[in-house]
């Protein structure tokens, strides 16, 4: 644009905004932000700019730790007057204007927690609220309950539970034991209750709820986290309560054979990649849904998998039948993740300590997942747009129903897989420590469950109906 033309441009501009009610001393700052947004862009008409310009934008600003909430809502307010009075784009009334603002009301919020708490903003109020609804039918009602009469409680409980480095799974498990807890006792203050309490609670679980032995020791590290953690009480390492019996089960384990018809009839490339790296790896079905670029190693012929369960690492070899498969989907996810950076978009989710160090990682392609999802999701917290990896029920349904169409009549689940692989493994001759160490098993007793299919006890001898004549 000429001078003249810039100049009434911006008298324009300036005329609509204080029809908002803005004041005069405010003024050049919407217009100041206004220019910073159009010169970061100098390399494309103001008319031709599309949705996820100003999304990208607004994320990159948003990211800024000193931005404060009126700055960040200023910034909006100037872009949507730009693109809605000014420049009158076709997606301009329809950009979601109103839900970046009510993300900047959420800035102030995680600046000013004190040092021991960790105040919750709207977007993980809502989140809990809805991934503990997915688990029970009352869980909505009752996370409602006690974060309204207990929210220094729930929040500092989650604080905890992250500076430990949890996942959110076990976030929504630990919180959800707890909301349960405090229920059962009548909605009472939980510094009130007592070991009694929490033995109470236990054995009404066993006797009243009929759960299992795993499911009793999870709501117990639960509320002992919450005593011994979050507010720092000590807790008798002896509850006296009637533990449930723990059932000795073997591990359904399927035959060569049968996995060769299973993963034979998976026609899907990405599943059947995926059910190869379960079964020729032993990895867990969510380690393979969150492998990224960087641990698959073809040089060395290993996947090393980060932060495992027991929050270790651990390396497992790539079977070579799956190392021209594997490059194929890198390669796939490479040129999807070169079309989101072209279109705006190309972060990935890292955790926050990794970010703060290296800001750019997000957007490198080492750090992208091996298995990407389809489409372009909004993180339920941080409210920013980006590819997430492959949700893990696809592979989960396909497995299963792989299984049925082929007659395999065992219950057959991702895990399924593991277990083959490690007693395949013990068949074949290796060692009962080598086996332990690809499974990233603490103890070697873990591991020991295995041997049952070596050892066979009884399988060997003839029955006696054999030996008749009948």
């Amino acid at each position: 644009m000429k001078d003249q033309s810039v100049s009434r441009f911006w008298e324009k501009y300036i005329h609509k905004i204080k029809d908002l009610g803005v004041k005069p001393a405010a003024l050049r700052w919407y217009v100041r932000d206004a220019e910073l947004y159009i010169k970061a862009h100098s390399n494309t008409k103001l008319v031709n700019h599309e949705p996820h310009f100003v999304e990208r934008y607004l994320e990159r600003k948003g990211r800024n730790t000193r931005l404060e909430e009126w700055q960040f809502i200023q910034l909006i307010t100037a872009l949507k007057i730009l693109f809605t009075k000014m420049v009158h784009v076709s997606w301009g009334e329809k950009f979601p204007w109103d839900d970046w603002i009510e993300q900047a009301e959420q800035l102030p919020k995680a600046k000013q927690k004190p040092k021991n708490t960790h105040e919750l903003s709207e977007n993980e109020v809502s989140y809990l609220k809805e991934s503990l609804h997915k688990k029970s039918k009352d869980s909505k009602g009752l996370f409602n309950q006690v974060f309204s009469q207990y929210p220094q409680h729930v929040e500092n409980m989650i604080k905890c539970i992250r500076t430990n480095h949890y996942s959110k799974r076990t976030e929504h498990t630990y919180l959800g034991w707890f909301m349960r807890f405090i229920a059962f006792h009548h909605f009472k203050d939980p510094l009130e209750l007592s070991d009694k309490d929490i033995a109470a609670y236990l054995e009404y679980l066993v006797f009243k709820r009929k759960v299992s032995s795993s499911t009793q020791a999870l709501a117990l590290n639960s509320i002992i986290f919450f005593y011994k953690k979050v507010i720092e009480r000590e807790v008798s390492d002896d509850i006296q309560f009637f533990r449930s019996k723990k059932p000795k089960r073997l591990p359904v384990v399927l035959s060569k054979n049968e996995v060769r018809m299973l993963l034979n009839e998976m026609s899907n490339p990405i599943w059947r990649l995926m059910a190869h790296l379960l079964y020729g790896c032993g990895m867990r079905l969510m380690e393979a849904v969150r492998l990224r670029i960087l641990d698959v190693d073809f040089d060395y012929h290993q996947i090393l998998i980060r932060n495992a369960k027991g929050k270790k690492d651990r390396v497992v070899p790539i079977p070579d039948k799956l190392i021209n498969s594997l490059r194929d989907q890198i390669k796939y996810a490479s040129e999807l993740h070169q079309d989101d950076i072209k279109t705006g978009f190309g972060s990935v989710y890292i955790p926050e300590a990794l970010s703060r160090k290296y800001p750019n990682a997000a957007f490198e392609l080492r750090w992208q997942y091996v298995f990407p999802a389809m489409t372009i999701s909004a993180d339920p917290l941080s409210g920013i747009r980006r590819r997430h990896h492959i949700h893990e029920t696809g592979l989960q349904k396909n497995i299963k129903s792989s299984a049925e169409r082929v007659g395999i009549l065992k219950r057959v689940t991702c895990h399924v897989l593991r277990h083959s692989f490690a007693t395949h493994l013990l068949e074949n001759g290796y060692d009962i420590r080598t086996v332990q160490e690809l499974l990233g098993h603490a103890d070697v007793s873990t591991t020991m469950i295995y041997t049952h299919v070596l050892n066979k006890p009884g399988v060997t001898v003839t029955s006696p109906l054999d030996m008749l004549d009948v």
